[in-house]
């Protein structure tokens, strides 16, 4: 076989493979009630046992696992979970960065993520407004 034809066969099966088997892992979670982003929240909630202890260790679990469930099918926050899985994580395995290019989007990533921790730490205006319409 000469390298040309391996070549082809390469770029065919990472074109099959970049295709179908994001479908196939949504079809997989989807049989058990998940998706993507529930079950990834859920491993990664699991990976934080951090007493040895069972008893916490057992309620970590069960706060992984609700947490998790919150974003799967049937839960509060499924249709979230469904679009991170859809147009998040299945566009980041593919590298489809969208409408931007590969510069603007990571600069638009870090942009978002500084919105997020201002707000999460109290330096943004949306959480301090949002205290004192609660407050009076």
């Amino acid at each position: 076989m000469s390298n040309n034809e391996r070549s082809w066969y390469s770029r065919k099966y990472e074109e099959y493979y970049t295709a179908y088997v994001p479908w196939l892992e949504d079809k997989v979670l989807a049989w058990f009630g998940e998706n993507k982003t529930s079950y990834t929240t859920k491993e990664q909630l699991r990976k934080t046992e951090i007493t040895g202890d069972k008893n916490i260790d057992a309620i970590q679990d069960g706060a992984a696992e609700g947490v998790g469930s919150q974003l799967a099918k049937g839960g509060c926050l499924a249709p979230v979970g469904e679009g991170v899985s859809k147009e998040g994580v299945n566009r980041a395995g593919k590298g489809d960065t969208g409408p931007l290019d590969t510069a603007q989007a990571k600069q638009q990533q870090s942009s978002w993520a500084a919105s997020a921790s201002n707000a999460f730490s109290g330096e943004g205006e949306g959480v301090m407004n949002a205290g004192q319409s609660v407050g009076g």
